[in-house]
């Protein structure tokens, strides 16, 4: 008996309140031992040593069964002054919340897991609004519970009972109500609890950020003054496998004196790990060779400022969807810093972020040396080259999803670049000879041109490459075709030529290139102007539309691109498959999406 102690307890359901028959502790939790009971004192002990064995991330995984054991000890319950079993278990952890929770079995699947484990009861204050309305309570009594085969966890929808002067309050209002009382009554207050946890240093290196501190056999421990800041690492330091850091055995940096007492010191030789440069690497790249050569003082800023305003934020960052909660959320993290310092004068690193998908082997399953599905690149950069490498992983699916290796797929892309090849360099024979393209052949050629700029451009913007390279294939073969006319050696001709490799420059750079200069182009191809599309030549003079009887198509009829309602109408009507199937039929509406389709209703 202790009516002196009292101890808190993290919900997020104050709703559920009514329904807790057990509290857990923390093993490491200061009170277990006090309140202990005699009787429990030796399994208590055996279960709190074994628990330090295990790392928190163990302790928290769902796989396998939950375990705990009893204190011998009570609570009581504020709400309704019940009895509440005091249990610890390695599920919770000191570090999070307050290290305690109250456990209601009914309302939560890992509470209800444990309570079934243990026999401990499982009281019903939450049901469903439509069971609820019935009126029944045997619903919601006693046997109720005891037959319950699952916890009933849903927020939205559910309505308190066996809740005192809360019954019949609904989510949110229950929770509201409850909170509220709790808080009137000195039995709890609201507060905003973060899952963040203690940065974990694994990842480090040599050339990692130092830990400015220094070990003082007098004074301790002592941070670096901050006129001595930064710490700057060694570049003569020695690399051999001893399994330290060369730090360690770099004298010059971590021997040094106490800049307390002046005493012989030791430099910390830890450094930070990846995530820690990671964080803010993009901040210096706007301006890599900034103070390079100089001496750094601690009010040096890490980059130029003026070229950290032209080029940060940060437009668009691309890359696994792990980095969401991991490298991005550093990266934020000293965002927030640097604003608060006066160094950046935004709040978001990233303004846009794209999630690529993975390429898997050819199994169908992720790439790993023990299920031997590994590819190496280099062995098809050899055999196909670069680019056609490039382009195939980008034409192997949409972006954000990957897909298997394909070996044989990379065929159709080299394929493709010879096509390309043949167009730039071969000359062509069989060509009609003096007679002039025809005004239809250099607007089909121009229309395909900027149809094409437009496509392209548009995938490029929105991470669409798989389109992307089949619309430039597409466009190829349109080119191959049109060599073989009188539009070869034209402008138009020259126009879709150019377009073609500076579309094609940013997936397929060497050979854009090659083919560029080839062309006697200026070079390089990776400095001209992107093509701009017209959409007025990329629009086309016909176009086909469907035509619908009642919801389905029952013809497709090619009509003028810019004809109007009336006309399509007018088409669609005369139609001899349309005729077909409303003779006899009065027709109640036409409606009309010009350079669609055109749906009949009749009766």
């Amino acid at each position: 008996d202790h009516p002196g102690l009292s101890f808190r307890v993290f919900t997020t359901r104050p709703d559920t309140t009514f329904g807790m028959t057990f509290a857990v502790l923390a093993p490491e939790h200061p009170l277990v031992e006090q309140i202990t009971t005699p009787e429990q004192q030796s399994v208590v002990r055996n279960y709190v040593e074994a628990a330090k064995r295990k790392s928190d991330l163990d302790r928290q995984t769902d796989a396998g069964e939950k375990t705990g054991v009893f204190t011998g000890a009570y609570a009581i319950n504020p709400v309704n002054g019940q009895s509440v079993a005091i249990w610890i278990a390695d599920y919770v952890l000191m570090g999070y919340g307050t290290g305690a929770i109250m456990a209601v079995p009914a309302h939560d699947e890992r509470d209800f897991a444990f309570a079934r484990k243990y026999g401990i009861p499982t009281p019903i204050v939450i049901v469903d609004q439509a069971v609820y309305d019935t009126g029944d309570a045997s619903a919601w009594d006693e046997a109720a519970a005891d037959a319950l085969e699952d916890a009933f966890a849903q927020k939205e929808g559910g309505v308190m009972v066996n809740s005192g002067q809360f019954d019949g309050l609904p989510w949110p209002q229950g929770f509201d109500a409850t909170a509220k009382w709790l808080e009137a009554n000195a039995a709890g207050q609201r507060k905003t609890n973060y899952r963040l946890h203690d940065w974990l240093i694994s990842r480090q290196r040599m050339w990692g950020a130092p830990i400015p501190i220094i070990y003082c056999p007098n004074c301790g421990t002592v941070p670096v003054p901050y006129e001595d800041l930064p710490v700057l690492l060694p570049e003569d330091a020695e690399f051999s496998p001893t399994g330290e850091s060369p730090l360690k055995h770099h004298a010059g940096f971590h021997s040094v004196k106490c800049p307390q007492c002046g005493a012989d010191a030791k430099r910390e030789t830890d450094t930070m790990d990846t995530f820690l440069c990671s964080s803010w690497y993009h901040y210096a790249y706007v301006t890599p060779y900034w103070k390079e050569g100089e001496t750094l003082s601690p009010d040096d800023t890490p980059w130029n400022p003026a070229e950290g305003e032209r080029w940060l934020p940060v437009d668009q960052y691309t890359g696994g969807i792990e980095h969401a909660t991991m490298h991005l959320l550093y990266t934020r993290f000293f965002t927030k810093v640097m604003r608060d310092a006066g160094l950046v004068n935004f709040d978001e690193p990233m303004l846009r972020l794209f999630n690529q998908g993975m390429i898997l082997g050819e199994d169908g399953e992720k790439m790993s040396k023990s299920r031997g599905n590994v590819v190496n690149p280099d062995d098809y950069v050899g055999k196909y080259g670069a680019d056609a490498v490039r382009a195939f992983l980008m034409f192997i699916g949409p972006w954000e999803q990957g897909g298997p290796w394909n070996p044989r797929a990379i065929e159709g892309v080299q394929r493709f670049l010879q096509r390309v090849w043949s167009l730039v360099v071969k000359t062509p024979s069989g060509q009609p000879q003096g007679v002039p393209p025809t005004a239809n052949e250099i607007a089909a050629l121009r229309r395909a041109t900027h149809q094409t700029i437009l496509k392209v451009t548009d995938d490029y913007e929105h991470f669409k490459f798989n389109t992307m390279i089949a619309a430039l294939m597409g466009f190829s073969n349109t080119l191959v075709e049109a060599k073989k006319t009188a539009v070869y050696g034209t402008e138009a001709w020259d126009e879709a030529i150019t377009s073609l490799l500076l579309l094609m420059a940013p997936a397929m750079p060497h050979i854009s290139e090659e083919l560029w200069s080839r062309l006697d182009k200026p070079y390089s191809i990776h400095t001209q102007s992107w093509p701009v599309g017209d959409t007025e030549l990329a629009k086309e003079d016909v176009v086909e539309i469907a035509i619908q009887v009642m919801g389905k198509v029952r013809d497709r009829i090619e009509v003028p691109a810019d004809a109007d309602k009336a006309t399509l109408e007018a088409a669609a009507l005369a139609s001899e498959r349309v005729q077909k199937w409303i003779e006899g039929k009065t027709v109640r509406k036409v409606i009309v999406v010009p350079g669609r389709m055109v749906n009949i209703v009749a009766n």
